[in-house]
């Protein structure tokens, strides 16, 4: 199983994203952290911000949508050219219509929650989705520590996703380093967001070479 990386524009120089995404063009997808303040205590980038994104990126899209009323705005991130647009169950009204919705414009719908939040009720709708995301940080803040009590959400994740044949990808973000990603890919993650550890690094691109080595050094 290959390792997906999702570097974090939220740890890139926001006055310089072109130059920033070339930096990361050798990973597989390029994660968006949008946030309203509302939803989580911060405020980062909007839909004008990605539809230019979108632009200029070398990687497809991979939104992560903190926000309120998600069942409303994450539409437009699709229609946007979004490649995966995820949203958080904690905020949703209808989390499987949404998902319908987002694919049926043309991307990829995921679902996220938070370290608190009970993995069970997200079980008995994995098959909606194409991505699950489960947070290994609170939501709202770059540079967080992996939250590693989290991990038995991921396991039974992977063991539905693996027993019912499901076509699900399984995220995991926040705290995401090469000791960290090791743990969520022997749990069951394979796409892996990833920000200062990336953005942070001297050559991000040796980074995210060095993380997809290690996390599939532990996957099953």
């Amino acid at each position: 199983m290959a390792a997906r990386i999702s570097p974090s524009i939220l740890s890139a120089d926001f006055a310089n994203f072109d130059s920033e995404l070339q930096r990361i063009a050798s990973a597989d997808l390029v994660h968006v952290d949008v946030m309203d303040n509302h939803f989580v205590p911060n405020l980062t980038f909007g839909l004008p911000m990605v539809q230019r994104l979108q632009q200029v990126t070398p990687r497809p899209l991979d939104v992560h949508l903190m926000m309120d009323d998600p069942d409303r705005w994450a539409p437009g991130y699709a229609e946007a050219g979004a490649f995966s647009v995820t949203f958080h169950a904690e905020a949703a009204e209808d989390a499987v219509a949404l998902a319908r919705r987002l694919r049926e414009i043309g991307a990829r719908a995921g679902l996220a929650i938070k370290p608190g939040t009970d993995v069970a009720d997200v079980l008995e709708i994995a098959h909606e989705f194409d991505q699950i995301l489960v947070m290994t940080v609170e939501p709202g803040f770059g540079g967080q520590s992996f939250i590693e009590a989290t991990m038995p959400k991921l396991v039974a994740l992977r063991s539905l996703v693996s027993a019912k044949g499901l076509d699900v990808w399984l995220q995991v973000d926040g705290g995401v380093t090469e000791t960290t990603i090791a743990i969520a890919a022997e749990a069951g993650a394979d796409t892996f967001v990833a920000g200062s550890s990336v953005f942070g690094a001297e050559n991000p691109a040796l980074a995210i070479a060095s993380l997809r080595a290690a996390a599939e050094a532990h996957q099953h």
